[in-house]
């Protein structure tokens, strides 16, 4: 994919739209490279104007922090503000809730003032402003989906209606689960868990919150989180449900139409 580097765009003298933040999960992990790539060709079709850091990206640090490690965090932070500032970056947008909070929430505290949106709240302001124009008739059209709420994207920062918009756009079935919005379980991945073991219990959490899902007969849940999507695809694996419900991220249900 032809994807244009914030150094390239500098060196030509321009600015972009947004900078698209691609984050590690979306970079490295093979399951979350194809949500990159979905929100990539949405991007590429509407004709919005975008860079990424490419190799200049570091990690946000988020997990750094959230482990403990305040030290290794401000060092990641303040490598990642001196480029963004470098470049003049106004406006950033991530698909990952993690990198969206500690951006939008944590970073001013160190100097990194920047307009910044999840993917969610962009992809639903383009279908607001017709530049994403969905077909009638499409691939889910009637199907049921649920979808699973982020903790960084809800409870942290009070997005719920966005994603929910943007699968209402498709013509979908939303089916809620039991716990949503506010009231909504996490996956099991948030505040650096997803780098270590659960401590004793019964249930594992990705797998409780995998069964709440399954429960709602969806054919397809729902996420707007690389982590989410990893822990509720694992959760389906475990329940040995993955030939009859996809887990798939709200930017590759939108490209599916483009």
């Amino acid at each position: 994919m032809q994807v244009t580097t914030m150094a390239e765009m500098a060196a030509r003298g321009e600015t972009p739209e947004v900078l698209f933040w691609v984050g590690c999960s979306g970079s490295f992990d093979q399951r979350a490279q194809k949500i990159t790539k979905a929100f990539v060709t949405i991007l590429n079709k509407v004709g919005v104007k975008y860079a990424i850091l490419g190799k200049e990206e570091m990690c946000t640090g988020d997990p750094a922090r959230r482990a403990g490690n305040e030290f290794l965090f401000q060092m990641m932070a303040y490598q990642n503000i001196q480029v963004l500032n470098g470049y003049e970056i106004k406006k950033i947008v991530t698909a990952c809730p993690h990198c969206f909070n500690i951006f939008k929430n944590e970073y001013p505290a160190l100097g990194g003032n920047y307009e910044v949106i999840h993917h969610a709240t962009f992809l639903q302001q383009l279908i607001d402003e017709g530049r994403i124009v969905v077909p009638e008739g499409g691939a889910y059209k009637g199907k049921k989906i649920t979808y699973h709420d982020s903790c960084y994207l809800g409870r942290a920062n009070d997005i719920y209606e966005a994603p929910r918009k943007v699968l209402e756009a498709l013509d979908a079935a939303l089916i809620e689960m039991k716990r949503c919005r506010s009231n909504g379980l996490c996956c099991g991945a948030g505040g650096a868990q997803m780098f270590k073991e659960e401590e004793n219990g019964t249930t594992r959490i990705n797998i409780e919150r995998a069964d709440e899902a399954l429960a709602t007969g969806a054919q397809v849940i729902a996420s707007a989180c690389p982590f989410c999507n990893t822990m509720l695809t694992d959760g389906v694996k475990n329940r040995e449900k993955e030939n009859y419900v996809e887990v798939l991220d709200i930017a590759e249900l939108v490209a599916s139409y483009l």
